[in-house]
This record gives C-alpha cells, structure tokens and sequence, in this order.
C-alpha cells in the first residue's frame, strides 16, 4: 500500500517532518537540564546545554529545507502542501523558543530567585510535556498520509489534540502563580533582573502555546 500511495503522490514528505519535530522537541527537552544547571549555578554545564540546544536547532533547520525540497517536487498530495508547510513553521518556533530562552538566560547569567526555583523547574517540565505531546501527535502523520487523512487514526490524534489543549491550560495556571510569587518579591531585586525574569518565564511558557497550535494545524489537515 505505501508503494502505491508513493507512486501516486510522490515521495511522502512524513518522514522529514518528523525528524524536524523529533528535534524540536529535544531542543525544549534540554531546557529541563539547561536550567537545572543555571539553579545549581554551573555556568560551564549551562554553557553546554545551551550549545547542544543551538545545535539541535541548527538540526532543525537542516530538515526544515530538506521537506520545503521535497514539497516542491511533489506532484500530488492528499492535503495542500502549504498545510504541511505552515505545520512545519509552527513546529519549528518550538527549537525557536529554546534557543532565545536560553539565551538570554544565559546571556545575563540570570539567578532564579529561591522562592520560584521549584515551581520554575516544574513549569519547564510541564511545556516539555506539551511539546512531547506535540511529537507523539506528529508521529502518527504516516498513517494519516498513507489514508488520506481519513480512518480511525484520526480519532488517535483527536485525542492526542485534546490531551495538549489540558497541558497548555496547565501551563497557563502554572505561570500565573510563578508570576504571582514573583511579584511578591520584585522589591528585593534589580529592576532589570525583574524585567528578564518576566520575560525568561513567558518565552518558556510560549512552548506548550506552540504545541497547541501544532495541534490546531494537525486539526486544519484532517479537515480536508
């Protein structure tokens, strides 16, 4: 059957799309180590998660142009390529998202504050799982290609979608209260510390928003 299909459409694009998420989503999973290291103060060991993450998104970018290759000599596809297309973009602001947070974290040698450390640590974890979600989500692309986008394992992935709508709402609680606790204690820090702060926990908290909208691009092709 895959034969046939590919005889039909071309090589499937399914594939890189895959990898390219496959490596998204260990540039967020690094974060976890990335800022343990920055809680425990080992700036070298932060320096070496932060150079895997830029690794790993350069990675990304490699797969990005080999499937905008493979789009464009594709002949006929099951769902418009510019689907597929803007599935990738969304995907690809996940290792976006790793890389300029910890960038910065790293770029001003940022201190978690005590009183945040813990739930910060949490709520890394919990937008990795939002993200991991999103990759198990996009691993049962190959089976939608080969069906067309049609059959019981949408249903799957239904349930997947729905499954990252619970951990982005998560996450959203999550970074209310770390705000809240932060705000509680702005007075004993450096104005600017406080401002980076803010600013370190919504960009981590953009990547479980990232994977719910990988879900809402998954939806948009099983609408065709």
């Amino acid at each position: 059957m895959a034969g046939y299909i590919s005889n039909i459409f071309g090589d499937s694009p399914v594939g890189p799309i895959q990898d390219h998420m496959d490596t998204c989503y260990s540039c967020a999973k690094e974060l976890i180590t990335f800022f343990e290291h920055v809680v425990s103060g080992d700036w070298d060991q932060v320096q070496s998660s932060r150079d895997r993450i830029v690794e790993l998104e350069h990675a990304a970018d490699e797969f990005k142009r080999q499937v905008r290759s493979q789009l464009a000599k594709s002949l006929l596809m099951p769902v418009p390529r510019e689907d597929l297309m803007e599935l990738m973009q969304v995907q690809d602001e996940i290792a976006n998202r790793a890389r300029d947070v910890s960038g910065l974290a790293l770029g001003r040698r940022m201190e978690l504050p005590t009183s945040i450390q813990k739930e910060f640590l949490s709520f890394v974890s919990r937008n990795v799982d939002a993200a991991k979600k999103a990759r198990k989500s996009i691993r049962e692309l190959d089976e939608l290609y080969e069906s067309g986008f049609r059959g019981a394992e949408v249903e799957v992935v239904e349930s997947l979608v729905h499954e990252m709508d619970q951990i982005e709402d998560d996450t959203d609680v999550m970074q209310v209260e770390i705000r809240a606790k932060l705000f509680l204690i702005e007075d004993t820090l450096p104005p600017v510390n406080v401002m980076f702060l803010y600013r370190i926990i919504e960009l981590t908290g953009d990547i479980a928003d990232v994977a719910d909208r990988i879900g809402r691009r998954i939806q948009v092709l099983l609408s065709h």
